[in-house]
């Protein structure tokens, strides 16, 4: 999947070549190019650019510098790129386009995962990410400290309320979804989202999860409910929270925190890179 999706991107970016360079550039010329980074942050994206480089051209030298996962100023350089100009400049913008990305993401997981610092509460992002890259997104969160949820549709079973819904209520699809594991012979976690202390309620009396998620429930609402559910199923909390919120959610007891915004909201980190001489 990996090297799919960098394929994908260098495709979409190359098409039938770079002319920009083919036109002004010997063709036997060679350079040096540095990752500037002009942000602070937690840099990440190194393997992915190592990544594009090799598919673009495997004689490049990649002399790393900074490992994903470190913090960094404006001025620090995360590598230098040696070899052939054009293949240089072919890279360039898909690397940096992986990489401000998936730092900005990272950096903003970190900030997350600072506030929770002390608790017992896992941040975990979620399935909205950019299609097309959210094995690169989720690398990034774990890359920032954070958890992942479930990768897609098909690793984990989550019945969220439009499930419920169209199944005729919760006893309804804990029991279908039963069956369907039974049927099948997979081996599913299984996770139902509640909307008030009614819905919990017909969770605990029906059982058969291993996860209740607690939707858009205020703190102290979600003690009540935590509470209740005494440690017999994980605990997640979802809907709303922000970073100002955060701690007061996690002050909870919760087992989970996830926060869309790490993947959807998040401000890229400021990089180029720039011919070193």
């Amino acid at each position: 999947m990996f090297d799919e999706i960098v394929k994908n991107a260098l495709r979409e970016d190359l098409g039938d070549g770079d002319h920009s360079s083919l036109a002004c550039i010997p063709e036997n010329a060679s350079g040096i190019a540095k990752l500037l980074v002009k942000d602070t942050g937690v840099l990440a994206g190194v393997e992915v650019a190592k990544k594009v480089c090799e598919l673009v051209d495997s004689n490049l030298v990649f002399e790393e510098l900074l490992s994903d996962g470190t913090w960094v100023k404006p001025g620090d350089i995360a590598f230098y790129l040696k070899g052939s100009a054009r293949s240089i400049l072919a890279a360039e913008r898909t690397l940096l386009n992986f990489m401000q990305r998936m730092s900005g993401i990272a950096t903003q997981t970190k900030t997350y995962v600072d506030l929770l610092e002390g608790t017992q509460t896992n941040l975990l992002d979620t399935r909205k990410t950019t299609p097309g890259i959210r094995y690169m997104e989720k690398w990034a969160v774990r890359i920032g400290g954070g958890m992942n949820h479930r990768f897609a549709l098909y690793d984990m079973i989550m019945l969220k309320d439009n499930h419920v819904d169209f199944a005729g209520g919760i006893k309804q699809a804990i029991q279908r979804t039963q069956e369907y594991l039974k049927i099948t012979g997979k081996q599913l976690k299984v996770e139902i989202e509640v909307r008030n202390l009614q819905e919990l309620d017909e969770v605990l009396e029906t059982g058969m999860v291993d996860r209740i998620m607690l939707d858009n429930f205020t703190p102290d609402l979600l003690k009540e409910a935590i509470a209740k559910i005494d440690k017999r199923y994980e605990t997640e909390a979802s809907g709303g929270i922000t970073k100002e919120t955060l701690r007061d959610f996690a002050g909870t007891g919760v087992d989970y925190i996830s926060v869309g915004a790490l993947t959807h909201s998040f401000k890229s980190l400021d990089m180029s890179l720039k011919a070193a001489f």
